[in-house]
């Protein structure tokens, strides 16, 4: 018996998206990260990129359990001496809410240009409105 790989051009990338209103950070980026990957279909292959697209909406409305919310600390580095900034998820959520589902998913991803181009495909959005409606996305519903 013969592996199936799929072709590259026969791939068939649907559009799904999630309201992440009410939704735990941590088990709504699993999902996620399971679409981008393509590991809810059948021609799932863990060196191609198979998945499909995902636009979150209402991304300041994810909620963090236990103490994360003051607790868990985002940090960047400017690579100047004294260039690291630490924030909490509370400031993240006031600056920039997108940036908690986008890092919660990258960590959920291959590093390296796999990981990348299926990172691409994740389309944020901190309100209820996106830009995609040409796409038709499907509604995905988290469980």
């Amino acid at each position: 018996m013969k592996t199936f790989l799929p072709k590259v051009d026969s791939i068939d990338r649907k559009w799904w998206v999630i309201d992440a209103e009410g939704q735990i950070l941590g088990r709504m980026a699993v999902k996620i990260a399971d679409v981008l990957r393509g590991k809810n279909l059948p021609t799932f292959t863990p060196h191609l990129d198979t998945g499909g697209f995902v636009v979150v909406i209402n991304a300041e409305k994810v909620k963090l359990t236990g103490q994360k919310e003051s607790g868990k600390i985002y940090q960047t580095y400017s690579g100047h001496p004294g260039g690291l900034r630490e924030q909490t998820a509370a400031q993240v959520r006031a600056r920039k809410p997108a940036r908690l589902v986008e890092e919660a998913v990258w960590g959920m991803l291959p590093k390296g240009r796999l990981g990348r181009a299926q990172y691409r495909k994740l389309k944020v959005y901190a309100g209820a409105e996106h830009p995609h409606t040409a796409q038709q996305p499907a509604t995905l519903t988290l469980s």
